[in-house]
């Protein structure tokens, strides 16, 4: 399929993905795991969790391989890679540039494969590592999530679910997730990871150099908060047309919703596909993040992230962004 794993489009700590090509000529991406300290839990839960999974808007899986330490997922192929490469400050080295309607098109669309994870499914699935790095774009710009090596499938019944340690990635990860007086952990954490993300998309972390401002005393949603209270300019990259900045404003505000400290005060993935949908002068601001302290170490070795989830089917390698100390 690979012809002897010819074509290398990346590779992680404990994967390294390759073109290839299924015999009716259509591209896949094969993803093959390296062994790891998991014992194999990742490809479990990610053949597990998406196997069952039929959304335009969630990563097709077309086949696996298992086969003593071998270990292969077979992937769809997504021409433009992940989200992250338009996002971040490596974006001007792409030829291809996303306006502000295309943002908007694909975080609603990322919101409809996790309304569908979160409520469409037989067995709830959350995802635990929403961020850009996880989010493929096909050829049409059409969002796809995946790598569910950290997923859970979680009981329609049941509201909250256990974990026996924190998982996902920093930036993105839910305080309940390290905190457990916060709330229980439950599909709100998708969400609060959804309105992280959302920020990255409207430019809100930008311009932040994280590794040299970690200890800076403003937490950046309060200056978001800040800038839509004042009704400054947030349009995408600085754009100033008023429908950008209108998309930009939408964006903005349902992120601030996503991103509330407690579980119960976030929307659920419906409310929020509501809420993108609507003007943003009908939106009802939330109330300000308030993000509880935590000191760095604890934080750090609290969490668990493998560079397998770090990683996007080896399509672009992830720049982990640390949470800001406030």
């Amino acid at each position: 399929m690979t012809k002897s794993f010819k074509d290398k489009l990346g590779q992680g700590g404990y994967s390294s993905v390759y073109k290839g090509k299924l015999l009716d000529g259509r591209p896949v991406a094969v993803k093959l795991l390296k062994a790891s300290r998991e014992n194999g839990e990742d490809f479990i839960n990610e053949v597990a969790s998406i196997s069952g999974t039929s959304h335009v808007n969630v990563a097709t899986l077309l086949g696996f391989c298992f086969e003593g330490k071998k270990k292969a997922l077979i992937y769809e192929f997504m021409s433009n890679g992940s989200l992250d490469k338009f996002i971040y400050n490596n974006a001007e080295k792409t030829s291809l540039w996303l306006t502000s309607e295309n943002l908007y098109q694909i975080a609603i669309g990322i919101a409809r494969g996790l309304e569908y994870l979160h409520r469409g499914c037989n067995t709830r699935i959350l995802h635990f590592d929403i961020k850009p790095h996880n989010i493929l774009l096909d050829e049409n710009f059409c969002p796809k999530i995946s790598d569910f090596g950290l997923a859970k499938l979680c009981p329609k019944k049941e509201s909250t679910i256990s974990i026996s340690e924190a998982r996902g990635t920093i930036g993105y990860l839910a305080p309940e997730v390290w905190n457990r007086n916060i709330g229980g952990v439950s599909n709100k954490s998708d969400v609060y990871s959804y309105g992280m993300m959302l920020l990255d998309m409207v430019g809100g972390r930008k311009n932040m150099n994280v590794e040299t401002n970690c200890s800076t005393e403003k937490y950046f949603p309060d200056y978001i908060y800040v800038q839509l209270e004042q009704d400054s300019n947030l349009g995408y990259n600085g754009a100033n047309n008023a429908g950008e900045n209108d998309i930009a404003k939408r964006m903005t505000i349902v992120a601030l919703w996503c991103i509330q400290t407690f579980p119960s005060q976030r929307p659920t993935m419906s409310r929020v596909i509501e809420m993108l949908e609507r003007r943003w002068d009908l939106l009802e601001m939330p109330p300000k993040p308030i993000m509880p302290s935590l000191p760095r170490l604890e934080l750090e070795s609290s969490i668990t992230t493998t560079t397998t989830t770090t990683e996007i089917l080896g399509f672009q390698s992830a720049s982990h962004m640390l949470l800001e100390e406030h």
